[in-house]
């Protein structure tokens, strides 16, 4: 499978939108999480790790997946996920992982996956009984925040209810969302959301 992001990753950190995303999903994220310092989450979709290099100080460990070996190659270069990281490079839609974690959180990710009802089993699979879900994405809009160009995205952001939905029927109970930031450099302005969500 090609490196979608593999001419992206060397300069990502540094453009402003997904600086903007990591603080806005992440104060979202600690508002909504009861973080412990023993637990292992899951950064799905974690690319260079901008939201798992906030997330890693609260917890015990993180558990990185992506498909884009660039963009994981910088989050492994990250002193500040030494010795915090575990990376896998694969799709879990297609080859899960073979352990359960305490919680998933994921910020841009769920877009640039085509089967969203096979994420949200995917996802809840994944998660010890118990365990939470925090997934932040765009919400609905008219497809002008990527360029037509770009490669690797499934949809144009997604209708809350709809999502809810994909979350209640993979098994998800208490699943609720909040805005958790708005971006671009200019207009327009794009709402990205948090649905946060339990496995039972």
């Amino acid at each position: 499978m090609a490196d979608l992001f593999h001419d992206k990753a060397e300069g990502w950190d540094s453009r402003p939108v997904p600086q903007q995303i990591s603080e806005g999903v992440f104060g979202a994220l600690d508002a909504a999480m009861d973080w412990s310092p023993d637990e292992v989450v899951m950064d799905f979709g974690a690319g260079t790790g901008l939201l798992a290099g906030r997330v890693a100080p609260h917890v015990g460990r993180i558990v990185a997946v992506d498909v884009s070996p660039a963009m994981l190659e910088r989050l492994a270069a990250k002193p500040e996920l030494a010795g915090k990281v575990d990376i896998r490079c694969q799709d879990l839609l297609e080859a899960p992982l073979d352990l359960q974690v305490d919680a998933v959180v994921s910020a841009m990710a769920a877009h640039h996956v085509e089967d969203t009802a096979g994420l949200m089993r995917a996802l809840f699979t994944h998660l010890k009984p118990g365990g939470r879900l925090a997934l932040a994405d765009l919400d609905a809009e008219d497809g002008t925040f990527h360029p037509p160009e770009a490669e690797g995205v499934f949809h144009a952001g997604f209708e809350r209810d709809a999502l809810a939905a994909h979350a209640a029927a993979a098994g998800f109970v208490d699943i609720a969302f909040v805005t958790a930031c708005e971006v671009g450099r200019d207009d327009p302005r794009y709402p990205i959301f948090l649905l946060t969500a339990q496995r039972p």
